[in-house]
């Protein structure tokens, strides 16, 4: 289903390899189509009404004309009604983008799994994830949902979304030309990849994260937030719906590396150093030393995070910033309450979830 011609042992079906009508969202009225012809192009209307056009790299050349296209290795996976003000710089340039790589819109929560895990087998060589750090999950499940995908498949990131830690935690500029260009250069780097095992409904579920994952006080806001809220303020809407819960009860949550348990009201799981935008709430966290971070809050209350603020504006955040930490291989994380845990800000499942990461297994794009 993607935008542009795809690797080589697809390139000869031009009808199969993008130029076929993609499936039809009536609430994005987003859509694609491909007029015959000799100068067959791919039309993409986005949510905006703006029609993006691009030649066919399957159909046969026009007078005068030279399509000397060679295979694609990248594939660019990006949700077409993603609103803000670098998504519409982004779709202003997807008609320069389909000239250097595929494209393959997303149509639906989660669609970028299933994209990803397509681009895989498709021969693709760098997948894009092209939004915020719930696109850059939905693209690396789908690349781990191929056999030995990691091997010979590499990530790279358009910062598209509202805070962007992963980016910042590789520092990736926010400025699309800039960014694009990182990608288009592929200097790469490996990095750890945790993941999560748990049960939903008596089956065991894996998923995979670069960044961070928690529970508590943050997973139970996700929980809270509501919908009309997270459309009117975006993030504004989970601290609105943090500030209400710290006026509750906290459940307990325990921690433990099969040697030490700790106990807090707030536990973050951290691969890289940061949480939340620029925040070190993982200060000692490498990506690539083969280990996973905890940052366990003794208590999620007013004076608590006042606490944790003081720790972090001076760099003390396991000392006077009263939060405790394990590094381990691997991590459980359970609570006899009933609660929700979350991966990049989403929240996948409920607890209990044990925390364990693969040794420089992900190859991803770096400045």
């Amino acid at each position: 289903m993607a935008l542009g011609a795809p690797p080589a042992r697809d390139r000869e079906n031009g009808a199969r390899s993008g130029a076929a009508l993609l499936p039809r969202c009536s609430s994005h009225r987003q859509r694609f189509r491909t007029p015959t012809g000799p100068a067959a192009r791919l039309v993409f209307q986005t949510g905006d009404g703006q029609l993006i056009h691009r030649l066919h790299k399957s159909a046969p050349a026009g007078p005068g004309q030279t399509l000397a296209a060679p295979p694609m290795k990248s594939c660019v996976i990006f949700n077409p009604a993603a609103h803000g003000e670098k998504a519409r710089r982004f779709r202003d340039r997807l008609a320069a983008l389909s000239t250097e790589c595929a494209l393959k819109p997303t149509y639906a929560p989660g669609g970028g799994r299933a994209l990803a895990a397509e681009a895989v087998r498709e021969g693709f060589e760098t997948i894009v994830a092209a939004g915020g750090d719930g696109t850059v999950n939905e693209v690396l499940n789908g690349i781990g949902d191929e056999p030995d995908a990691f091997a010979h498949t590499r990530l790279g990131v358009l910062p598209l979304g509202t805070i962007n830690v992963f980016a910042r935690e590789l520092k990736l500029p926010t400025n699309f030309d800039q960014a694009w260009k990182i990608i288009q250069q592929g200097r790469e780097t490996a990095i750890d990849l945790p993941e999560a095992e748990f049960t939903v409904s008596g089956q065991r579920q894996r998923r995979l994260f670069v960044q961070m994952a928690g529970a508590g006080l943050d997973s139970r806001a996700i929980e809270l937030a509501d919908w009309n809220q997270k459309k009117a303020f975006g993030g504004l809407a989970y601290a609105l719906a943090g500030f209400k819960l710290l006026l509750s009860q906290s459940p307990q949550l325990v921690v433990s590396d099969g040697r030490e348990t700790l106990a807090g009201e707030l536990a973050l799981i951290g691969n890289g150093r940061l949480y939340g935008g620029s925040y070190p709430f993982f200060p000692r966290a490498d990506l690539r030393d083969g280990l996973l971070e905890a940052s366990v809050f003794p208590r999620a209350d007013w004076a608590g995070l006042a606490r944790c603020g003081w720790g972090l504006l001076f760099n003390r955040l396991y000392t006077s910033g009263g939060v405790r930490h394990l590094r381990a291989e691997s991590l459980t994380l359970e609570s006899a309450t009933a609660m929700p845990f979350h991966l990049e800000g989403e929240n996948v499942g409920q607890l209990p979830v044990r925390f364990s990461v693969r040794r420089q297994a992900l190859r991803v794009i770096v400045p």
